[in-house]
């Protein structure tokens, strides 16, 4: 499985801008501690959560690259998942892996 994330996020997640990610899953599809590959590196999972619809505040949304809550939702919310994850990453740039190459 792993993170998957919007083209538009990808370049300020590299520059560390961003470091959390919303997702309605039916089940975690990550694991804290779990590193999954974004282009360029590796994005780890150093935390996850499950949170409320109430959690989702405009300042969450906008740490996560959105501009705000309905930004937010326009893209995380989709399929049939109902529990909503917090999950806290830190990039990794190719080089710093160790599992990736150049």
């Amino acid at each position: 499985m792993g993170l998957s994330f919007t083209k538009r996020l990808r370049e300020p997640i590299r520059r560390g801008e961003i470091d959390c990610t919303v997702r309605f899953w039916q089940s975690p599809r990550v694991k804290t501690g779990g590193r999954y590959a974004m282009e360029g590196g590796e994005v780890e999972v150093t935390a996850m959560r499950r949170i409320d619809l109430a959690d989702i505040t405009p300042d969450l949304a906008r740490r996560s690259g959105f501009l705000g809550v309905v930004d937010l939702l326009k893209i995380a919310r989709h399929g049939p998942g109902e529990q909503i994850w917090l999950i806290d990453f830190v990039f990794h740039p190719a080089a710093d892996s160790g599992t990736l190459k150049p």
